[in-house]
């Protein structure tokens, strides 16, 4: 079997940009209205209650979430890619 190695930067932007598109989602999801009952179902399924109040939408905190959430993610896709290609040597 082939040694798959994994260029880091590469994987660091998908793994930074995934991170930064789910929380833009969440976001929106916020803006909406909508976040509330999902973390209201989320917790339900899991046969828990919800501790949590969601606050009112803040475009800066969402920006800041979003640049903050795509940086570690990039950082931990990078981290990945160097211990992967590390194993498999």
């Amino acid at each position: 079997m082939r040694n798959l190695k994994l260029n880091p930067n590469k994987t660091a932007l998908v793994v930074g940009t995934f991170a930064g598109l789910w929380h833009f989602v969440w976001g929106l999801l916020v803006a909406m209205g909508l976040a509330g009952a999902i973390l209201d179902f989320v917790y339900g399924i899991h046969f828990l209650n919800n501790p949590f109040t969601v606050q009112s939408f803040d475009v800066v905190k969402w920006v800041t979430l979003i640049v903050v959430t795509a940086i570690i993610g990039y950082v931990f896709g990078y981290v990945f890619a160097l211990l992967w290609n590390r194993l498999q040597k």
